[in-house]
């Protein structure tokens, strides 16, 4: 039986949200930036990293303890070289954060043809692949990864937590080709944390050899699930292993001590991100077959990828672009009954009105 889900409209969805950041005492712009990546979330289907997630990411690790600092300000550190900035971001919000280097990455791809921007003293920017999807969107190749906010995953081989969930987000421009752009957006555990979260809150279980108990035994119990396990073995430890050298080069702390601020304070305990932005143009050799442009090559390419008996596979960002349609088409942003209470809670902490989930028509 499929989920049941309501439409809320996304202005009150973004008044709330607002104001639980604004309570938390974040400036308007850091509350608006908070509020249109969860929107931006919730659109495109990603449940994992809605509003719900990102107030208690804050909560726990953020603004509640010493991880994130209300209107802080971005330092940008010297640098030599001119397609690349450094910051330090003094462990401001880390939406903000996020929006402000992928702007800065694409007007240094059109003035360079790429750009890079690395973030150190961050705090966790949740969903990397909305802003990749938006500078797709924009016509740019895009690419994020960031050290996560805990220690949570064991190594291939290992028994104990030493990296995190470590995320890659990939955006191409492929609007023109096939309507959305694909974006390639994954953690390197089997599941998100998030995912394990959603999954005890909706009291469905979790797929085998996805994670372990506090004993070490696998369990699909979300509710006991202590550590998560990295996907496709030895393959999903390299790739998480890469945020980590890349967190280490910008300045990044070690993973077991992230985000635990009463352990070893002459240690750093926050997280890096790192953004890479390339223009199509800087790529474009020009020799296209069939008196083909790029644009017509690169729908060339993904037709014959989806070819030969392949029509039924699925492209990544398609999921992504049918919740967007459906929730275009229910005019709102959807949410379960499960979450609609969530947003209760966070409505009574902010003083707030309540959702009453009557008000609020079931979503087609």
């Amino acid at each position: 039986m499929s989920e049941t889900f309501y439409v809320v409209p996304e202005a009150r969805h973004n008044a709330l949200v607002e104001a639980a950041y604004r309570r938390r005492r974040f400036s308007s712009l850091e509350a608006a930036a908070a509020a249109r990546f969860c929107a931006q979330a919730t659109r495109h289907g990603i449940r994992t990293h809605n509003a719900i997630k990102a107030l208690h990411l804050d909560h726990l690790f953020g603004s509640g303890a010493q991880g994130c600092v209300p209107k802080a300000k971005i330092e940008k550190i010297k640098t030599r070289f001119r397609g690349a900035q450094v910051w330090n971001a003094n462990r401001k919000l880390g939406q903000a954060t996020a929006y402000a280097a992928m702007d800065t990455a694409m007007k240094l791809a059109d003035r360079y043809g790429v750009g890079m921007v690395s973030v150190d003293n961050a705090f966790h920017y949740l969903w990397g692949g909305g802003y990749v999807m938006e500078a797709a969107q924009k016509g740019y190749i895009a690419y994020t990864n960031c050290t996560a906010a805990l220690a949570e995953v064991v190594p291939f081989g290992g028994k104990f937590p030493t990296l995190g969930t470590n995320p890659h987000s990939w955006g191409f421009p492929t609007t023109a080709a096939i309507g959305y752009p694909i974006v390639i957006d994954w953690a390197t555990s089997v599941v998100a944390m998030g995912r394990v979260q959603q999954l005890a809150r909706e009291g469905k279980q979790l797929p085998p050899g996805a994670a372990v108990d506090e004993s070490g035994a696998p369990t699909t119990d979300p509710a006991k699930a202590k550590y998560l396990l990295p996907f496709g073995a030895h393959k999903g430890y390299g790739l998480s292993l890469i945020n980590e050298l890349v967190a280490a080069l910008i300045g990044g702390s070690l993973p077991t001590l992230r985000n635990r601020w009463d352990r070893e304070p002459q240690e750093k305990h926050a997280c890096c991100f790192f953004f890479q932005v390339w223009h199509p143009d800087a790529m474009n050799a020009g020799a296209f077959a069939g008196g083909r442009d790029q644009a017509a090559n690169v729908k060339a390419v993904i037709a014959d990828i989806l070819g030969h008996g392949n029509e039924a596979c699925m492209l990544p960002g398609q999921i992504e672009a049918e919740a967007a349609a459906r929730s275009a088409k229910n005019g709102g942003l959807l949410f379960t009954e499960a979450e609609i209470k969530a947003f209760n809670e966070i409505a009574e902490e902010c003083r707030q009105p309540t959702w009453y989930q009557a008000d609020f028509p079931v979503a087609t």
